[in-house]
């Protein structure tokens, strides 16, 4: 077994396919405020879906973190540490996709993150200095350089649209929170905050290394050295995102909604066309303050669809990261990219960019074709560090 960074790409952008499916269980979710839901997929998310898989493939996890946490506790505390931190951002994120929509939410904020998470690592542990002086991390630097280039494509095409759509198109979108410049300072803020979920595997990254061992004494791949690493980084980020939906369920009195009570969906997971009040009979007084039990099946269902579709990103993200060889850093951009990727064409399909102008769509257009085009580029240069190291690409093992 050895770096395939074919393999690893393909990887990642199952990942990315993942990510940018996430939000789309949410638009079946009936009268339910935010706070409500978004425990619910995050409980799916971080806390019961990594331990169920890394449980199912990675043989004694429990004695594999308790070993971790005796002999480099650091490597718990700070992956716990940059999850929380993490966790601040993917808070605001959602914020970023109800102002901006889901293709240019993520474009702006997975683009910053692409940046702040590819970069800083390897600055920090001196690695760049090895990078910048050969072929290949030159070219998966460029690679870099192409997918901040396709977010600014991507930024210009959101600004031309604000001027553009009329409030009705945004409407039938399900945009009718959509602003430019609320959405611009909240993805700002929330791609910086998200990129150090990679800070976080970083830090745990002596974890992987003890589930690599435990992996391959057990004659399993060690693929799945990584899954133990997303469980405690998920636990940080878990821990400030459950801070935040308890104080929101305490402040809006919602926890009743958890059996049945109606309340309020500021994302607007539907579009405003009535679909929000799916089950209420103006001449059946029980529908006034209490959801019928299928629509309050289906939004568990639909939450917690959510979360185990988002979890996926990281599962298929810790998969390709062990094919991508020395300069595994990369592997942030790769699966930034193809997130971002995804997410445009989801916009695409749910007509996000409908009644906009050529020009606009060129620019998106443009923006989707730079993205693929940075994947390919990062790709082929872990294929040539692989190369040039004389580590066989071959196999897919």
């Amino acid at each position: 077994m050895g770096p395939n960074p074919f393999i690893g790409v393909i990887y990642h952008w199952v990942g990315g396919f993942a990510s940018a499916t996430n939000f789309i269980p949410f638009r079946g979710i009936k009268r339910w405020s935010w706070e409500i839901y978004w425990l619910i997929q995050g409980f799916a998310a971080w806390i019961v879906a990594p331990l169920i898989l890394a449980a199912i493939f990675v043989p004694h996890l429990a004695s594999i973190l308790h070993e971790a946490y005796a002999t480099k506790p650091e490597s718990i505390f700070y992956a716990l540490l940059w999850g929380a931190l993490w966790g601040v951002g993917g808070l605001t994120f959602g914020l970023a996709i109800r102002y901006l929509g889901i293709a240019l939410g993520y474009a702006i904020a997975l683009g910053l993150c692409t940046a702040f998470g590819t970069l800083i690592p390897p600055i920090y542990d001196g690695s760049i200095r090895t990078i910048v002086h050969e072929t290949s991390g030159l070219i998966i630097l460029l690679g870099v350089l192409i997918c901040l280039i396709a977010v600014a494509v991507n930024g210009a095409a959101g600004l031309s649209k604000e001027n553009e759509i009329t409030p009705e198109e945004k409407a039938e979108a399900g945009e009718t929170d959509y602003s430019f410049g609320k959405g611009i300072a909240v993805a700002i803020f929330a791609g910086i905050m998200s990129s150090f979920f990679a800070f976080g595997l970083k830090a745990g990254a002596p974890i992987g290394d003890i589930a690599k061992r435990e992996l391959l004494a057990n004659h399993h791949l060690d693929l799945w050295q990584n899954l133990p690493v997303l469980i405690v980084v998920l636990w940080g980020g878990f821990l400030t995102n459950f801070i935040w939906s308890a104080i929101l369920i305490i402040k809006n009195s919602s926890i009743k909604q958890f059996l049945g009570a109606p309340g309020h969906n500021p994302m607007r997971a539907t579009h405003a066309s009535g679909d929000t009040l799916v089950d209420f009979d103006p001449l059946d007084a029980s529908t006034y303050d209490q959801l019928a039990p299928k629509t309050l099946a289906a939004n568990y269902i639909f939450a917690a669809l959510a979360g185990v579709v988002w979890y996926f990103q990281f599962f298929f993200y810790s998969m390709g990261q062990t094919k991508m060889g020395k300069y595994d850093f990369s592997s942030w951009t790769l699966h930034m990219a193809s997130i971002i990727i995804f997410a445009t064409l989801w916009g695409l399909f749910l007509k996000e960019w409908h009644g906009t102008s050529r020009r606009t769509k060129l620019l998106v257009s443009c923006g989707l074709f730079l993205l693929i085009g940075s994947t390919v580029v990062v790709g082929y240069g872990n294929y040539l560090k692989a190369v040039q190291d004389g580590i066989p690409t071959v196999s897919a093992q």
